[in-house]
């Protein structure tokens, strides 16, 4: 990690939603989600943000030997995305605590703001990281 990572860092990220990141596209095993609207899910919106975070913090990292791993959301969904709007989200990054980072995030579609909370990463080293990943899987 760059001493540049600070908090008060600001940054925006958009994309436009396609019909394979809505709900009826979360689980296709599911039933239950595919009798829904196709609206963006719930699912590929927290998947967003955590790509909005992680582009803006890249920058700063020695990647991809650094990368962060969500720890935490808190993100509110309070309005409903159809295909073909753009999702602005935009962040600051309030906390850097060692290898923790905590960002606030909003997100709006061009027509209403669908999103709003808090989102926390922590930085990994790679190789360790998928080392221990490895190890677990071959105990299971």
């Amino acid at each position: 990690m760059k001493e540049s990572l600070q908090p008060g860092l600001t940054f925006e990220f958009e994309f436009t939603i396609t019909e394979n990141k809505t709900v009826p596209h979360l689980y296709p095993e599911s039933p239950e989600f595919q009798a829904m609207p196709g609206v963006l899910a719930t699912g590929y919106m927290v998947g967003l943000f955590e790509w909005a975070c992680i582009r803006a913090i890249n920058p700063f990292l020695d990647w991809p030997r650094e990368q962060t791993v969500g720890t935490h959301v808190n993100l509110s969904h309070i309005a409903a995305t159809p295909p073909g709007l753009t999702v602005t989200v935009k962040g600051v990054l309030d906390e850097v605590s060692g290898r923790k980072l905590v960002f606030s995030l909003t997100g709006n579609d061009g027509m209403d703001m669908i999103s709003r909370g808090t989102h926390e990463r922590y930085i990994i080293d790679a190789a360790r990281f998928n080392e221990r990943v490895k190890a677990k899987a071959e105990k299971a």
